[in-house]
């Protein structure tokens, strides 16, 4: 009997764990390809926000969508920071929304990702690797590897555009 159990239990377990892992690989490599994907795209951002292109950057940028955002983080914080002075925010945040999506602007948040005009833009395969795929079918740049989303990607008519910004807004700033 014990001879007869080493003998099946491999043949029945055996293509049990092969399909799982089978299937496992599928899901990584499915993660990974949609990761690349989006990386191609986060790579014609960061050379447009390096050469200053403002074609190509908005053609990787929601710029509706990314100023509403900026436009709601300013507005909460004025109204937690000026109480009833907070009715001028609209306007200013308005102001800012439009002033604060360039590329110049977010060269400087490109920095604290550690690019500079002097450092060469890694290919998409090293992108990818700060890409991390977020539920919903978005992916989000990460400084560290288990770090917290800065930038929020958005697939678009085919194309990864960048959607949202999570970081400090104290990182938008305009070069005068």
């Amino acid at each position: 009997m014990i001879s007869l159990r080493k003998t099946l239990a491999p043949k029945i377990f055996a293509p049990k764990i092969f399909a799982i892992a089978a299937l496992a690989g599928l899901v990584a490599s499915c993660a990974t390809a949609h990761r690349l994907d989006a990386a191609n795209d986060v790579h014609a951002l960061l050379v447009s926000i390096r050469d200053n292109d403002v074609a190509a950057f908005d053609a990787h940028v929601d710029r509706p969508a990314l100023k509403r955002e900026i436009q709601a983080k300013i507005e909460e914080k004025a109204a937690k920071r000026y109480g009833a002075l907070a009715a001028l925010a609209p306007g200013l945040a308005e102001f800012a929304g439009d002033t604060l999506v360039q590329p110049s602007v977010f060269k400087l948040v490109a920095q604290q990702y550690g690019y500079s005009e002097q450092t060469k833009i890694p290919g998409a395969v090293a992108i990818a690797g700060a890409l991390k795929p977020l539920p919903d079918g978005r992916v989000c740049a990460v400084k560290k590897k288990d770090g917290p989303c800065t930038l929020i990607f958005t697939k678009e008519d085919g194309v990864w555009k960048l959607t949202g910004f999570e970081g400090d807004m104290k990182d938008l700033k305009l070069k005068l």
